[in-house]
């Protein structure tokens, strides 16, 4: 693409932390996986607290971030969305994929608490993120639903639900997620069944090795979360997680 128009230079507020430190793995869209819990941790600024002043009357917020694994460098006007299993284009400005002109994301997600005096900076706790660990936060702002929410909006290409699996766990499995996670303080076993039943392998995985073929079935596959590594496989058309790293 060639460059037309201004140029502008950003500096980021803040970063979130969250449980996914690689894209496999992270929900697609916000709110797909409810125990996908986050922190926007804002920098040590005080003018950044007073800036979040009244923001606790709100339910929810949009975040402003930085797709900083992909950069911009490299997009092209036509992708193949997930969605569509990667058997048709449409234009990168018709979609939400991380590779675009300007590698900027928006993101709604749920404030659950805000500690304004937290060490290091102010921290925002949020719910049902979708962001790798690390993102760049450019701004965030609140999520009005007046203005924000659009009923009969027309969803395009992506208006077919979101299939969810079935999760199930060796008993082998259930107890490393009893051992690491006794008390239940992270939802560990429940963050695992968000993000599995969802199905979080790459477009053409899916493609190839869909999960109601026998022929996939017995196939294994991984992903991190937290400090873990999942292992799960494909069985009978469901995932079963048989051990955690």
């Amino acid at each position: 693409m060639k460059k037309h128009g201004e140029a502008f230079e950003f500096a980021a507020i803040g970063h979130v932390r969250t449980p996914f430190k690689d894209k496999f793995g992270v929900p697609r869209q916000p709110g797909l996986a409810a125990e996908a819990k986050g922190v926007i941790k804002l920098l040590p600024d005080p003018d950044l607290k007073t800036a979040l002043k009244s923001l606790e009357e709100f339910s929810h917020l949009w975040i402003v971030f930085v797709f900083h694994e992909h950069g911009g460098k490299n997009w092209k006007p036509s992708i193949r969305p997930p969605r569509l299993g990667g058997n048709r284009k449409v234009g990168v400005l018709a979609s939400r994929s991380p590779h675009r002109p300007n590698p900027i994301g928006l993101s709604a997600v749920s404030i659950e608490k805000i500690d304004l005096d937290a060490e290091g900076g102010p921290e925002i706790y949020v719910g049902s993120v979708d962001l790798i660990d690390g993102t760049p936060v450019l701004d965030i702002k609140p999520y009005i639903p007046y203005a924000d929410s659009i009923p009969d909006a027309n969803a395009g290409w992506a208006s077919e639900p979101i299939p969810r699996f079935e999760v199930r766990f060796t008993p082998e499995a259930d107890a490393e997620i009893q051992k690491q996670d006794p008390v239940g303080e992270k939802n560990l076993r429940s963050l695992i069944i968000s993000i599995l039943e969802l199905d979080p392998r790459p477009a053409f995985q899916k493609r190839q090795h869909p999960v109601s073929e026998k022929e996939t079935w017995g196939r294994r596959y991984g992903f991190d979360v937290l400090e873990h590594d999942v292992k799960y496989e494909i069985q009978e058309g469901l995932f079963v997680v048989y051990a955690l790293e």
